[in-house]
């Protein structure tokens, strides 16, 4: 049977085509070899992905994603330790009042005379005849005693009696005055006329029953005292040379000791603390002054404590609360 002819036209278009393919994948590969096919043609992107306009002159090229990340900024150095700074006492806060030694015996009144300070001052000792015998010797039989000033080598307002009697220098605290004596009598001053030997070294201040009350203030005060002289010795000790750090930690050793020695005869300072806190107080402002701060004119840079649970008070053997009944024997 004869095929039609609508059916010869698709065989002879399909036999055509066939033989035609071999010749037009040689060509797609001649234009590809030699750039002039589709690869010499830019891709078109795809519809509906729009494309980044390229950047005007003057303005900052894109980052790159794949660019790595910025290295971090070197941390700046620590600033250097300061010395920390207390209040300063001033002498005008005790001006008038009338302090006692270890607040039991003894008086002790500063004035002001002018711009000149002064100083009224009865010193409790025992008789050199009968030494279980009381006695009190006023200084200039109970005449001001002028004072010269001289400054604050420690850190607080030191004033000295160089002529006296009994020669004595007064280092103010707050609430208080600490006395010790000049020259190479050591702490004893003898009167002979009255039959009196005294030993004025110490604090005076006010008596007992007034400290207790503040006795939780205290407490809370003398944490940053404390904190500050330990502070403070940290700081001497970095920035001293090796050959001078031996004598700096010696004396941070016997700064409790001192302190104890010292407080140790005050009136129930086991119940209120009041020359503990005041002794710690001065070595903190007289170790900022070695660190160059000048107390009188710096602001406080230590903050507030937190209040802490009440210590038990310490036996109080050494701390009578009769006048006359704990008085310093001669030496």
């Amino acid at each position: 049977m004869r095929p039609t002819r609508s059916l010869l036209i698709p065989l002879l278009c399909l036999g055509a085509a066939t033989s035609l393919a071999p010749a037009a994948q040689a060509q797609n590969f001649f234009e590809e070899l030699f750039g002039i096919g589709r690869a010499a043609r830019p891709p078109v992107p795809p519809r509906g992905v729009p494309t980044a306009p390229p950047p005007q002159p003057g303005e900052p090229l894109p980052a790159d994603p794949n660019a790595p990340p910025p290295a971090a900024e070197a941390p700046r150095p620590a600033a250097p330790p300061k010395p920390v700074v207390l209040k300063a006492p001033s002498e005008d806060a005790i001006l008038g009042q009338e302090l006692q030694l270890n607040g039991l015996s003894g008086k002790l009144k500063l004035e002001r005379a002018g711009t000149a300070a002064t100083v009224r001052i009865s010193l409790p000792g025992t008789k050199v005849s009968q030494p279980t015998e009381s006695c009190t010797v006023p200084l200039a039989n109970g005449s001001p005693v002028t004072l010269s000033s001289e400054g604050r080598p420690e850190g607080v307002p030191r004033f000295e009696a160089a002529g006296a009697e009994c020669p004595l220098r007064f280092e103010v605290t707050e609430g208080g005055v600490f006395v010790s004596t000049l020259g190479n009598s050591g702490p004893l001053c003898t009167f002979t006329a009255a039959d009196c030997a005294t030993t004025p070294n110490g604090l005076w201040g006010p008596a007992a029953a007034g400290l207790i009350p503040r006795s939780a203030e205290f407490d809370t005060a003398r944490g940053v005292a404390d904190k500050a002289v330990r502070d403070n010795y940290k700081l001497m000790t970095q920035r001293a040379r090796r050959e001078d750090v031996r004598p700096i930690v010696t004396e941070q050793a016997a700064f409790s000791a001192d302190r104890e020695q010292v407080c140790r005869t005050y009136a129930r300072e086991g119940a209120h603390g009041f020359c503990h806190l005041r002794f710690s107080e001065n070595r903190a402002l007289a170790l900022a002054t070695r660190l160059g701060v000048n107390t009188a004119a710096a602001a406080p840079t230590a903050t507030t404590a937190t209040p802490r649970p009440r210590r038990k008070p310490a036996v109080e053997g050494m701390n009578p609360d009769a006048p006359g009944a704990g008085a310093p024997l001669a030496e």
